[in-house]
């Protein structure tokens, strides 16, 4: 497969989960007069979507860059990226299940879906440090300017984020707010680890090439 297939078919995969996440939305039973407050009371699936939303677009703009520094891929990337690409397409699933739950707000009913949710994001950022560790083992596959060093900068990124929705796990037992807020510094925190690999890539591809010490006219001759 081609590098321009495989991310035209990883675009198209981002692209339809982006347009169900928004399906998520419906007109709210309501009497008439009371439309306002049927959509007010609909915050739950909007604060839902903008969350899940930013968290899919991060791992979008991850995906587009990070693969963008490969110059051909093989078999074995294929497959990763299809097991990047599953665990990416569970978020819409949870995402609902919250929504769900912070409108009907039962605190065990809450707590199993943020579980839930914390459960899809670090399978995410374990299907990424997979792919990150077989490139790395792999650096015929990647454009000159990726060194080792750049890997190095970003190797454990999603082991970070892994931490960070296992402890928001172990809060959901003790503190649904406080598990709520640990989730959303997880997406965070992605957010800000892709702004710090864009900018190595660009400072990578930038990077002057030490000029050659030109012949003397000596040598020339």
């Amino acid at each position: 497969m081609s590098i321009s297939r495989f991310q035209a078919f990883s675009d198209g995969v981002f692209s339809i989960l982006i347009t169900i996440l928004v399906l998520n939305f419906s007109i709210p039973a309501y009497t008439a007069g009371h439309l306002a407050a049927a959509v007010v009371n609909q915050w739950p699936t909007m604060a839902a979507y903008v969350v899940s939303y930013f968290y899919v677009g991060t791992l979008w703009l991850f995906h587009h860059d990070y693969f963008n520094t490969l110059t051909r891929i093989d078999r074995n990337v294929n497959m990763l990226n299809l097991l990047i690409l599953f665990s990416i397409t569970l978020i819409d699933y949870p995402m609902s299940l919250v929504a769900h739950t912070l409108a009907i707000r039962n605190t065990q009913d809450m707590r199993v879906a943020f579980i839930l949710y914390d459960l899809v994001a670090l399978f995410v950022s374990l299907t990424f440090f997979l792919m990150y560790v077989y490139l790395h083992r792999h650096m015929d596959l990647k454009a000159p300017h990726v060194t080792t060093d750049f890997y190095t900068t970003i190797k454990f990124d999603p082991l970070r984020s892994v931490a960070i929705y296992g402890a928001s796990i172990i809060a959901a037992f003790f503190s649904i707010p406080l598990s709520a807020l640990l989730l959303v510094l997880g997406i965070l925190f992605h957010f800000f680890a892709y702004l710090r690999m864009s900018g190595n890539l660009r400072k990578a591809k930038v990077k002057k090439v030490p000029a050659q010490p030109q012949p003397s006219r000596e040598e020339k001759k």
